[in-house]
């Protein structure tokens, strides 16, 4: 049961949501007076909010009984046929799909981080314009959320990226069947545009907001296949002092997000920001909110510079191998390395 379902006072959830509790299991073995120095409230607020999580788990047990348990089991042969038959979001760079054997995994949550002007939102904007093209031409034809915390998404570049990828798709026919599918209202940027849903986030509260929402807005929009959120890490750098309460909240977040995108069978991509580290007497670059965030997603993608040439590189995954492609960034979006030396490098 989650917290925004809990029979509490409006001023009250909103507490418990901007702490990071956001189901009743990280609140169940909390003591009143932890629960009320971290919401700031008395102690005998705090024992009734913790009296009423424990009536709740408690009707939530009797109803679901011992079956709960069992809910959802299947066997490894079941695994090994969903991962074989596991649907992808093609990036645009024939080479970075080809690392990923596909593109981007639907039914997990995929990070990726590298240095400003590496090209991380020309991805996620990529993505959120490739996951649109029709079945019948090797795509979803879905739609896609994209969450905007850093005001960095700019609707004339999506605009273009539609247009390339229209463009890409024409490419393949004839002329005489070219100006046939160019007449097709699909085949308009302003269709593509119309597809991605936008959340403009401006607080790590609305943020914990829209990603509780999520599930009730992919319930209304089931044609939705990916959700994009750039960054993840802008509000969570910003506006937190508190450590621990920090990992608690996006430990919350990174679950929610991984069990909507394996009910919704949906992609997830987190893009990521990059922090120094210092280990072994230097420092290092690395992806922003630490060790334990990085247990967060099934998948983590890397990007960085190679020279003057962006390489992408498969830093973790459960079930592809480490390995580097290069990519480019060109007025039509992601695409092939435009250098003669395209290679694709195994780690």
């Amino acid at each position: 049961m989650e917290i925004a379902n809990l029979p509490i006072s409006a001023s009250q959830r909103s507490k418990l949501l901007s702490a990071g509790y956001a189901t009743l299991s990280s609140l169940s073995s909390l003591s009143p007076s932890h629960l009320a120095r971290d919401l700031n409230i008395e102690l005998q607020e705090a024992l009734e909010i913790l009296k009423v999580v424990s009536d709740a788990a408690d009707r939530s047990k009797s109803t679901d009984g011992h079956h709960q348990a069992l809910k959802g089991v299947q066997t490894a042969w079941d695994m090994l046929s969903e991962e074989q038959m596991q649907q992808h979001i093609t990036t645009g760079c024939e080479d970075l799909d080809h690392i990923l054997r596909g593109g981007i995994h639907c039914g997990e949550v995929t990070e990726v981080g590298g240095v400003p002007g590496i090209g991380k939102t020309q991805l996620g904007i990529q993505l959120a314009v490739n996951v649109q093209i029709p079945v019948e031409y090797g795509g979803h034809g879905g739609q896609a959320v994209y969450i905007d915390t850093e005001g960095s998404f700019m609707v004339e570049r999506a605009h273009q990226i539609a247009e390339g990828c229209i463009n890409g798709i024409l490419d393949n026919f004839t002329d005489h069947d070219r100006k046939i599918l160019a007449c097709q209202e699909w085949m308009q940027p302003n269709s593509f545009l119309s597809n991605i849903f936008y959340f403009r986030i401006c607080s790590y509260t609305e943020q914990i907001a829209v990603t509780n929402y999520l599930e009730k807005f992919l319930k209304e929009h089931k044609d939705v296949k990916i959700v994009v959120i750039d960054s993840v890490t802008f509000h969570f750098r910003q506006d937190f002092d508190d450590l621990a309460c920090r990992t608690r909240i996006l430990s919350g977040m990174s679950l929610k997000l991984m069990k909507l995108a394996k009910t919704n069978n949906l992609a997830v991509v987190l893009l990521n920001q990059v922090t120094t580290k210092y280990t072994e007497g230097s420092f290092h670059l690395t992806l922003a909110l630490g060790d334990s965030w990085s247990h967060s997603c099934t998948n983590r993608i890397i990007l960085y510079w190679n020279a003057n040439e962006r390489y992408a590189y498969i830093d973790k995954s459960p079930s592809l191998p480490s390995a580097s492609a290069p990519y480019s960034v060109t007025s039509k979006g992601i695409r092939n390395s435009t250098s003669h030396c395209k290679r694709v490098r195994m780690m």
